[in-house]
């Protein structure tokens, strides 16, 4: 897949994700979180209120850690596909 193309994937995944409306199992936000950190190349570190969640968040970006920009996007397109696929589009607001 060109650099174009997985970046217009990418973009279609998260918008998918964001319209969706039903809460996500906490592994699968974890893994969507993590991969969508490093395909945006934001390194800001999570600075929420709980610290219990921030330090969840932490260990996703560690786990995901040495990953490219450019498998992190595939990770989350396919991450996001693989979800999407069982649940028949079930939450998504039109």
């Amino acid at each position: 897949m060109k650099n174009k193309d997985l970046d217009i994937a990418f973009e279609e995944s998260v918008a998918l994700v964001s319209k969706h409306q039903e809460p996500f199992p906490a592994d699968i936000l974890l893994k969507l979180y993590a991969y969508y950190k490093i395909a945006t190349r934001d390194r800001e570190l999570p600075q929420g209120s709980k610290p219990l969640i921030n330090a969840f968040k932490t260990n996703a970006l560690f786990q995901a850690q040495g990953l490219s920009q450019q498998e992190a996007k595939r990770k989350y397109i396919e991450t996001a596909h693989t979800y999407f696929i069982y649940r028949d589009s079930k939450g998504i607001d039109p």
